[in-house]
């Protein structure tokens, strides 16, 4: 396994300098803070729905009212600006601004955005929108979802919606947050939204999700000011061979092309890999890509957005491990098709809350990896952070240890990596606050703020404390 030390890493005490204009922030997403579900035009995505269906999240709860985001985000902002945050990740809620997915806006909906986007502005924290984190407006998956081709053409048209109304004010663009967990946790293990569990529409809607993303860059293009940037996240597995046998080699294999290179094979090079394609070809002919497909996919990004929390670790399956040990939840059904003899396996060291193994190294050999694939497009970690079992003492006060030494971990890797060639241009902490996390509810807990969730209440935790001093001055400082 490598690690950032055996490449001429510093010393574990030295501190460590990020580069002038590095850009520090932290991020959220609509579903899961915002709660206002019903309230001025906005109709129910398929988080909501799915989350009021009895056994699919944990002791029953919803995003119905989070963290209240929606009434309380002067107090978020200042937040973000007494802790000296430069940006600001958040994600529209698509059934917000276009409740059926598809006619024209509600204005009151995008009124929230706007008035979001100037008191971040006046607070001098730059905004970076996200088009989507995983809500999509219910009637668009009752007429089908991702998996069918007029999704991808709605998406661009909310897009050029959303760019229309925040395109003078908002200059930083992603179009999709972790579309493999769209494609493949929602259409293929049914552990999120909107739990169908179908191996083919999994992979329909992650060529639909492509498209999508490809259409919306064209309508964010259109609408936006030249000097704009527009990217997409992609949660990257960084999968390693449990041995060195050829095997196992070949397991990690199947599964970096169903998690990484999906994506990557025709958003950034044009084309999807031909493993991918042979290794599904008991699934799908894939005639559901129409010619021309990956021409409209292949659009030129400012950034590559990166969410990186753990590794993932594959052998051939041999009874020892199984689908349901790679860290995205239990099912009977599988994520991964037309990988049934590929076993996953817990990594070693410490885990999180979530059962995650830190391991820093891991962020480090993505970044080494990616930029060496596509050396001429800058990086950006548009998340990673830890889940862990806080509580206010009796003081008030809520002290994480663990995260702060998680963070701390995975910046000495992002630095290593920056020393040693990637472009990496900045680093957004997930989370913001506590909040409702998917398929868990409000179980996990990744803020670097604290929610006391019966009043609302905000605390910031230490390491909300430690991080502030880092994004005010640059300076990673030493263990």
């Amino acid at each position: 396994m490598v690690t950032a030390a055996r490449h001429g890493g510093p010393a574990p005490d030295a501190a460590r300098i990020f580069p002038d204009g590095f850009l520090w922030g932290s991020a959220t997403a609509s579903y899961q803070i915002e709660g206002a579900t019903a309230e001025d035009g906005r109709t129910p995505s398929i988080w909501d729905t799915y989350a009021r269906t009895p056994g699919r999240v944990r002791n029953g709860d919803t995003g119905d009212i989070a963290t209240d985001h929606y009434h309380r985000w002067r107090e978020d902002v200042a937040l973000m600006a007494e802790l000296g945050l430069g940006a600001y990740r958040f994600s529209l809620a698509w059934p917000r601004v276009q409740p059926t997915g598809r006619g024209p806006a509600v204005q009151k909906g995008l009124d929230f955005y706007r008035r979001l986007v100037d008191e971040l502005l006046a607070k001098g924290i730059t905004p970076v929108a996200t088009l989507y984190h995983w809500d999509l407006p219910q009637e668009l998956e009752d007429a089908g979802g991702w998996p069918e081709r007029v999704t991808a053409e709605r998406f661009a048209e909310y897009a050029a919606i959303a760019a229309d109304a925040l395109g003078d004010r908002v200059k930083t663009w992603t179009t999709l947050n972790e579309p493999w967990c769209s494609a493949f946790l929602g259409y293929g293990s049914g552990v999120h939204a909107p739990g169908r569990t179908d191996p083919v529409a999994a992979l329909r809607a992650a060529h639909h999700l492509n498209l999508g993303h490809g259409l919306a860059v064209q309508a964010l293009r259109a609408a936006l000011p030249s000097n704009a940037q527009c990217s997409v996240t992609l949660n990257f597995h960084e999968v390693r061979p449990l041995t060195g046998s050829d095997a196992d080699t070949d397991a990690a294999r199947r599964i970096d092309a169903l998690a990484n290179r999906v994506f990557t094979g025709p958003m950034l090079q044009g084309a999807y890999p031909e493993d991918l394609l042979k290794d599904t070809a008991a699934l799908t002919d894939w005639s559901f890509v129409h010619e021309g497909d990956l021409e409209q996919i292949h659009q030129p990004l400012d950034f590559l957005g990166i969410n990186y929390y753990t590794p993932t670790l594959v052998s051939e399956a041999d009874g020892s491990g199984t689908h349901n040990a790679d860290g995205h939840g239990r099912s009977t059904h599988s994520p991964w098709p037309g990988a049934d003899l590929v076993a996953f396996h817990q990594p070693p060291g410490d885990t999180t809350a979530m059962g995650w193994a830190v391991d820093p190294s891991g962020l480090y050999d993505l970044l080494s990896r990616l930029s060496t694939a596509f050396p001429d497009l800058p990086l950006v970690i548009t998340e990673n952070g830890a889940a862990f079992d806080d509580y206010a003492n009796p003081s008030g006060q809520v002290d994480d240890p663990d995260r702060i030494a998680y963070v701390r971990g995975h910046l000495a890797a992002v630095h290593q990596a920056i020393k040693d060639g990637a472009d990496v241009r900045g680093y957004f902490l997930w989370s913001l606050l506590d909040n409702f996390e998917w398929g868990y509810g409000y179980s996990k807990r990744f803020g670097a703020v604290y929610v006391d969730y019966p009043t609302g209440t905000r605390i910031p935790k230490a390491s909300a404390r430690w991080y502030a001093q880092i994004a005010r001055t640059g300076i990673l400082p030493g263990a």
